[in-house]
């Protein structure tokens, strides 16, 4: 059982990786002078007291130290299907089916769940190294020989788990070490991911004086529809979407299903078996069970942690809390109180004053850049799935405002052209996508399309490095590759976008094949689907075919 359920949440969860994946930015034509805090995700494995490591997503896929016998993974699924089918369907009592489920998926993670404050056990935390590390930052002016600060010198090392508030306090604590052994009065701060959670938190707490810019790359503080929508009863699984993220997996190297697998979704999907199912559930099973095990999947896996709690939208936190601990008054609101009172706080601190903290940056004359990453399909369990993304946030969210499309369409003809009556159309993208003029900051925000949220590229750097130091506010006329850039993944190159290389996406995405409402079009697509399905079965199977006329062996 937790072999399988290792699999399906690295499907979810390796987008969410915030390691850095890129190549060096020339430090000949990059150099500061000002020391650089860079602050990530959830990208840093976690470990216990002994050393042992007890939570790296990728590691997932591994499916533990060591593998199940036949017999434990029997026992683990009698323990979820036996009151799912006895206690649930047949006499309509679910609290042993979600006391299970609960318990089977959260040994999977083991020691990495927090308690019910909201606090690490066993002595969890990022590795004695990487604390070790963090405290050589405080003592070393890392400026040396080379005489300029780097991207990379003062990386801040945290548990990625823990309540942004108090990760703040730490990430304050850091900065006035760094200034102090630097001699600088100001730093500048790089985040990505979970890391502008924090950052929005420290601001917020602390205010800008330190700085001398800031910057968010691929951010969650605005909201990350896959991980707020999933929690609200927006949950939705879509099977073009899925084919659509499958062949982003295998473009980015994270792991290929094979062709075979996509066309079986595709016939799936094309012959309505895959709605008839989900509707049936829906329809009989979904609505009635879906807050008890919205709930139990939810502390069982992620939402333990205070800082996933910080990807919830302001719209979705208050339907959140009651899917996942009930109304008040309820057992689960009176076990995790000390944990509910931390999410609260950063509800009314940080996530309901995201307007006024980023306009505290601007107001204070600190630099500010934002970069929001797309052309991947969102991960398809949530209704706002086909909304332009890089896997995890929309484009929407990440750059604090912007409109978009769908990834299935463009923005209309009507829209583009009241924009450019209003003088506002050097804000469209060159691929009709993205219209930037409704960002809270529209000259100081990037679009980066081809690169995956996991996959911070030197391009995306050298812009936030030179805008977080800059003696002035830079702007998107202020580089070569302009607002609108595209990225090559298999040479590592950029570009300005354009017309002619916009396009970059790995599948194709119809609205009206997505959609297909008529008899003859259902059969059209049918046909078509369950050719290809036989022209990959057969080419699965032809290899292990004996040759013609030879008898096999």
């Amino acid at each position: 059982m937790k072999k399988i359920i290792s699999v399906v949440l690295t499907f979810i969860l390796v987008f969410t990786l915030s390691v850095p994946a890129f190549a060096g930015i020339d430090r000949n034509e990059t150099r500061s002078q000002i020391p650089v805090i860079r602050i990530s995700g959830d990208g840093q494995p976690l470990y216990n007291e002994s050393g042992e490591r007890v939570m790296y997503f990728r590691g997932l896929l591994e499916g533990g130290k060591e593998e199940e016998d036949n017999s434990s993974l029997y026992d683990s699924l009698a323990n979820v299907l036996l009151p799912f089918i006895i206690d649930g369907v047949l006499f309509d009592k679910w609290d042993a089916y979600y006391e299970n489920l609960e318990k089977e998926i959260g040994e999977l993670f083991g020691d990495a769940l927090l308690d019910a404050d909201g606090n690490p056990v066993a002595g969890t935390g990022i590795s004695k190294d990487a604390q070790a590390q963090m405290e050589r930052n405080k003592t070393t002016d890392r400026k040396g020989s080379k005489g300029f600060y780097a991207y990379d010198d003062y990386w801040f090392n945290y548990d990625w788990r823990l309540d942004p508030l108090k990760t703040a306090d730490d990430f304050n604590d850091y900065i006035e070490c760094i200034k102090s052994v630097t001699g600088c009065e100001k730093v500048a701060i790089i985040s990505s991911c979970l890391g502008t959670n924090v950052v929005s938190a420290y601001i917020a707490k602390y205010g800008t004086d330190d700085l001398n810019g800031v910057t968010f790359d691929g951010g969650v503080a605005y909201g990350s529809e896959v991980l707020s929508e999933t929690i609200s009863g927006k949950f939705k699984v879509d099977g073009n979407a899925i084919e659509r993220v499958l062949v982003d997996c295998a473009h980015y190297g994270f792991f290929d299903v094979g062709s075979f697998v996509i066309s079986t979704i595709d016939l799936l999907t094309a012959s309505g078996m895959l709605d008839a199912v989900v509707g049936v559930t829906k329809e009989y099973i979904y609505y009635k069970v879906l807050e008890g095990v919205t709930s139990a999947l939810a502390l069982s896996t992620f939402f333990t942690w205070p800082n996933y709690w910080g990807a919830v939208t302001a719209e979705d936190f208050d339907t959140a809390l009651n899917y996942v601990f009930g109304e008040q008054g309820s057992e689960k609101r009176v076990k995790y109180a000390g944990l509910i009172e931390k999410l609260v706080e950063y509800d009314k601190v940080v996530r309901q004053r995201i307007p006024d903290i980023m306009q505290s940056i601007k107001d204070n004359g600190v630099n500010l850049g934002i970069m929001a990453k797309y052309g991947s399909q969102m991960i398809p369990v949530c209704e706002s799935s086909d909304m332009v993304a890089d896997q995890i946030a929309s484009v929407h969210r990440a750059s604090y405002g912007a409109t978009t499309s769908m990834v299935y369409d463009t923005l209309s003809k009507d829209y583009i052209a009241d924009r450019e009556k209003a003088g506002l159309g050097r804000y469209i993208s060159p691929d009709k996508q993205i219209d930037a003029s409704t960002c809270m900051f529209p000259d100081n925000t990037w679009f980066y399309k081809g690169a995956s949220h996991s996959n911070w590229t030197s391009y995306e750097m050298k812009i936030l490095y030179d805008v977080a130091t800059a003696d002035k506010q830079l702007t998107v006329n202020d580089f070569e590759w302009g607002q609108f850039i595209v990225y090559d993944n298999e040479t590592d190159t950029a570009y300005k976008m354009d017309e002619d290389n916009c396009n970059t996406e790995m599948w194709e995405a119809d609205k009206d094949a997505d959609a297909i409402e008529t008899p003859y079009g259902k059969l059209v697509a049918l046909i078509k689907a369950a050719l290809r399905w036989f022209k990959e079965f057969f080419t699965l199977i032809a290899p292990k075919l004996p040759a013609i006329g030879k008898p096999a062996e």
